[in-house]
């Protein structure tokens, strides 16, 4: 299987995607400010529309899947003051939150502006001004869109920072997180309310609540985090944002969000928060992602923590990056495709650098945050110093298989913004199935199978040639479903309670079914349904197999039972069951130790009926 790297005429085998290189783009243009603190966002209605933007008013619009960039500058009577976050709803609307600095009776950052363009950002409205609270300053918003839920589909969310006063080291002067939301696409906004039952300070470092990045559900549900005096807290609302829990501690960060790194002017391990709303088998999982030095001041790495039950509990702390070194790793970002569910997490990397050069690196996890595979996608390394200010932020975008990391790079005291273009559809095509069997037990069908390697496909459809005596192989029908992934080392077994099938052969196959909609069949394989009330010798399970196997038989009366195992030769290896046995369905297990690979004979011999089956030992 090779991938197709964009923009490249070199092929990648899968095993090499560790290594690969992927073209780099420029995203601003050569007159732009030297912009930082990134965002980017995929129109999920014409994906070829990418936009991006960064400090303090830049944006940026691709109309080729991130090609060529064009760049623009936001305006707005409510002035615009950096911390951009853009985000596209369901039907194409792309929105941009900043902060704001308006002309007098206004402050500095007195409030968040959310703007809306309806054509992927060649004009934009004038905006609205959310959370005004005079004298207090509104700090470091995310907007989070419902794309699809029943009841709240269309809604905006968006949760920031709020300060009694900005930088203040007066202990009376506190932080906290504050939740508005639109249900009418961005043109008003509904008044704020304080999410967080812990105040932080206002110092803007450790004690300070911020990092509060919403995301929304299947089922509609709204899930925020943030880093604050109390570590990494998460807290829910389950009916639009009206009404919120009590917020909920998911883990330590130690040495706090905000730390040092050598070269940056400031660093920070603010959290992400993200739900799997896809198809996947993993719907509805919630995933946090920061950063800390709990592993030492010059060895930063990435964490990461799921919730499977709506964040009533939560995993314990995995690392994302995988290196073996004690460099850091720092500025994370995560998204997730939810055309797949597939995890992707971008962030500055160290490992195979000396001093302060900086790489850029991608990460990736199919099976939920369980594991994460690593892999370098910048093209070479930069040199950042602590003289300029790279914001607080990288970001990353996914939408169907195309994944857009955003980063921003120092040369010659210069920052300019580059993505890389990432083609992902090589890791889910369905894999071939092996050791697919079928056997009757009861009167009902159960089918064995197990697949070449590990696939998150969405599932397998179970099928059945309706009449296999008319030899027409189009003739099928479809006779269950099972969901989830296939493994390399269980035997998946699914077994039918209402097929109406009299004695006789029957064929059976699987269709394994990808999230975009492509297939693949298994190997056809027939089976000889036998009546209740008959002697019979089933084919062993899994076929071929090691390092065991299991032999079911049938007796329809009382019988002395004697189950023996042959070589090809006819020696005899061993006696499986040699006693009686009530009338019924039975199963003996064989292991064996000391054989060589090969074929092998097992024969029954029950009340004067006697059948010999193959079965195939493979080490």
């Amino acid at each position: 299987m090779k991938k197709l790297i964009p923009l490249s005429l070199l092929l990648f085998s899968i095993c090499q995607f560790t290594f690969a290189q992927y073209s780099n783009v420029r995203i601003d243009g050569a007159n732009s400010n030297q912009p930082e603190e990134v965002s980017i966002a995929i129109n999920p209605t014409n994906p070829n529309y990418v936009s991006a933007a960064a400090n303090i008013n830049h944006f940026f619009r691709s109309t080729d899947a991130g090609l060529t960039w064009s760049t623009s500058y936001l305006s707005s009577s409510f002035g615009v003051w950096g911390d951009p976050s853009v985000v596209y709803d369901e039907l194409g609307n792309l929105y941009f939150g900043h902060l704001s600095n308006p002309p007098f009776p206004g402050y500095w950052i007195d409030r968040i502006v959310v703007q809306r363009s309806t054509n992927n950002g060649l004009n934009w409205n004038d905006g609205a001004g959310v959370g005004f609270l005079s004298p207090k300053n509104q700090d470091k918003e995310w907007l989070g869109v419902d794309m699809h839920s029943a009841s709240f589909k269309g809604n905006i969310y968006m949760t920031w920072t709020e300060f009694d006063d900005y930088g203040s080291i007066n202990p009376n002067d506190s932080s906290r997180i504050r939740f508005s939301k639109s249900t009418d696409r961005g043109l008003n906004w509904s008044d704020a309310i304080t999410i967080s039952d812990r105040s932080g300070d206002c110092v803007d470092e450790d004690n300070t609540v911020e990092g509060a990045v919403p995301c929304v559900g299947p089922n509609g549900e709204v899930y925020v985090s943030w880093a604050g005096p109390l570590g990494l807290m998460f807290d829910k609302s389950t009916d639009a944002g009206n009404s919120w829990g009590v917020d909920k501690f998911v883990a330590a960060i130690p040495g706090g969000w905000d730390y040092s790194v050598t070269g940056i002017y400031r660093a920070n391990g603010l959290p992400i928060t993200a739900c799997d709303t896809s198809n996947s088998p993993y719907r509805g999982n919630i995933y946090i992602n920061w950063s800390d030095q709990r592993n030492g001041a010059n060895n930063t790495d990435v964490f990461f923590v799921k919730s499977t039950d709506g964040g009533n509990s939560w995993s314990s702390v995995k690392r994302v990056n995988d290196d073996a070194t004690t460099r850091h790793q720092f500025f994370t970002w995560m998204t997730i495709d939810q055309t797949s569910g597939i995890i992707y997490f971008v962030f500055y990397d160290r490992r195979n650098t000396s001093a302060n050069l900086t790489d850029v690196y991608v990460a990736r996890s199919t099976d939920g945050g369980e594991s994460f595979t690593n892999f370098k996608v910048s093209q070479s390394s930069f040199d950042p110093n602590s003289g300029i200010f790279f914001g607080d932020y990288t970001n990353i975008a996914a939408f169907n298989k195309k994944v857009y990391p955003i980063w921003m790079r120092l040369d010659s005291n210069t920052l300019t913004v580059w993505t890389a273009l990432i083609d992902d559809s090589a890791y889910v095509v369905p894999v071939e199935l092996t050791n697919f069997s079928a056997n009757v037990l009861d009167g009902k069908v159960n089918l064995f199978w197990q697949t070449a390697s590990e696939t998150n496909n969405q599932g397998f459809e179970i099928q059945r040639l309706i009449d296999s005596k008319t030899e027409n192989l189009q003739n099928w029908i479809t006779i269950g479903f099972i969901s989830g992934k296939g493994s390399t080392t269980e035997t998946s077994t699914y077994r039918f309670n209402d097929e109406p099938l009299e004695s006789g052969l029957y064929s059976y196959r699987l269709k394994q079914i990808d999230y975009d909609g492509t297939f693949k069949y298994s190997e056809v394989v027939d089976i000889n349904f036998i009546y209740a009330n008959d002697f019979r010798l089933s084919q062993n399970y899994p076929n071929p197999f090691n390092p065991s196997t299991t032999i079911e038989y049938q007796i329809p009366k009382a019988s002395f039972v004697t189950i023996k195992v042959y070589d090809v030769l006819g020696k005899e290896i061993v006696t499986l069951v040699s006693e009686e046995k009530p009338a019924g369905i039975h199963e003996v297990n064989f292991e064996p130790k000391d054989l060589t690979s090969g074929l092998y004979l097992y024969k029954i011999s029950a009340s004067g009926f006697e059948q010999t089956r193959k079965m195939l030992l493979l080490k």
